[in-house]
């Protein structure tokens, strides 16, 4: 009797450990990836702007991942780590905020695939990282070097990074310009470092981008 009384007060739905964490798993693929998504539009050439209005009423209409994101109030913490990936991005490299967002984006949704088949997170974790190192190598291969001194490839590679914004019905115009400006300063620290290492220096002070030398 005492038997029949402990198997009636068990648990009809019995808790599976191994549920939980596959459902985080889940939660988490699934809030980066919206974050990733709505980003995603607005990469390319052909991106469109979004129209963001804070809580203020102030309207922002961009197609830059970093203000887009910086936009946005996310709250999971899966999702926040995207945000913060951008952000990262924008200080290292000044561009790039979007497309980060959007390979880890895909990336997850890569891994959420290779997780239902049954393969073990820390295998996918570390093919991953032998993908990276094999990018790399793959990248580095495919670059070419550019010399200062042709013009040409610059005008071409100022053109391509201005296709992506607001202004690059006018690349024309602004690709000489730019790459004018660049090989300007580029020649005057030539120039400066060149008559400092030759001349002798007394007192030199650095004030707003010059440099004053008595």
């Amino acid at each position: 009797m005492p038997a029949e009384a402990a198997q009636s007060q068990k648990p009809r739905g019995g808790y599976k450990d191994k549920e939980k964490p596959t459902q985080i798993r889940h939660s988490n693929i699934t809030a980066a990836k919206a974050v990733a998504d709505a980003v995603r539009t607005s990469l390319g050439p052909k991106g469109m702007d979004k129209m963001i209005q804070s809580g203020t009423g102030d309207v922002t209409i961009t197609n830059d991942g970093a203000t887009i994101l910086k936009q946005m109030q996310v709250l999971h913490p899966a999702a926040r780590m995207l945000v913060e990936l951008s952000k990262a991005q924008d200080v290292e490299a000044g561009d790039g905020t979007t497309t980060v967002v959007v390979i880890a984006g895909s990336l997850l949704d890569a891994a959420s695939k290779l997780l239902a088949k049954g393969i073990h997170p820390t295998q996918i974790s570390e093919a991953f990282q032998k993908a990276a190192v094999k990018g790399v190598e793959i990248l580095s291969g495919m670059a070419m070097p550019v010399e200062l001194s042709d013009r040409e490839s610059l005008l071409k590679s100022a053109a391509t990074s201005l296709n992506s914004k607001v202004v690059s019905q006018y690349s024309n115009l602004l690709s000489p310009l730019a790459v004018d400006a660049v090989m300007k300063v580029i020649m005057a620290i030539s120039y400066h470092h060149k008559v400092f290492n030759t001349k002798k220096l007394t007192d030199c002070k650095h004030i707003t981008n010059m440099l004053l030398c008595i």
